[in-house]
């Protein structure tokens, strides 16, 4: 199996630390020293203009799916032209009462080369 990090950096830089006043704003530095600019939500007092938890959790859900079908549509011998997935979490209270990511919907479209295309239980096998 194989292991996967990830560096969160976050600082105070001397501002106040009231509740609504503290910055949400962070950097996550993956393993490949690739930086991303992330803050909570703005519903929950981050910054907009940077990535989210809770969307990048979303993304990177909705990316692993579309890499392993991609590898599983290959080797069936069907050639994918187009991926694109508009995928939806929620955050919501779960049976604890707690906020929680509680489910993720994929919805994939694919485009598949026409020469040789899937059937429905081709397609189900493949997600």
């Amino acid at each position: 199996m194989s292991e996967h990090k990830a560096v969160i950096t976050w600082s105070r830089d001397g501002r106040d630390f009231g509740y609504k006043t503290y910055s949400r704003d962070h950097v996550v530095t993956f393993e490949n020293g690739v930086e991303v600019p992330a803050s909570a939500a703005p519903s929950y007092l981050g910054n907009a203009a940077r990535v989210d938890p809770e969307s990048a959790f979303v993304g990177a859900l909705s990316s692993c799916h579309m890499l392993t079908f991609l590898a599983v549509a290959s080797y069936k011998g069907f050639v994918v032209d187009r991926y694109e997935d508009h995928a939806v979490g929620y955050l919501e209270k779960n049976e604890n009462g707690k906020l929680a990511m509680t489910r993720v919907e994929l919805r994939p479209r694919i485009v598949f080369d026409p020469k040789k295309l899937p059937t429905p239980a081709d397609l189900d096998w493949m997600h």
